[in-house]
């Protein structure tokens, strides 16, 4: 029988509250890196990150995807923006974001 595992797109944040329960003792050493690795570069709380990634999806019309990398990077200026959403295989206004990066600011205030 074999186990299936869901798969979901997390942020830094959700990542490290999840792995936060786990037993450090028990836990591989992969478990172990990547807690390390949650911890130092989240840039925000799990539950901040929640809220954050469903406006981004809902007032930017982003992606899980695309809202999840913007919440790791948490860029601060268009330039930015625009260096990473390069990549993506759509063309995103000015507007949407400046939108994005208010959206941002507004998250790491709170």
């Amino acid at each position: 029988m074999s186990e299936q595992h869901e798969k979901k797109l997390l942020t830094l944040s959700e990542a490290h509250q999840i792995l936060e329960k786990i037993d450090v003792e028990k836990a591989d050493q992969i478990q172990k890196r990547t807690l390390d690795y949650s911890g130092k570069f989240a840039k925000i709380s799990a539950e901040s990150a929640k809220k954050l990634r469903k406006q981004l999806e809902t007032d930017c019309n982003l992606s899980t995807e695309e809202a999840v990398e913007v919440i790791n990077i948490m860029p601060k200026s268009i330039e930015e923006l625009r260096t990473f959403t390069a990549g993506w295989r759509k063309l995103l206004p000015t507007e949407t974001l400046e939108k994005m990066l208010r959206i941002l600011k507004s998250a790491k205030e709170s």
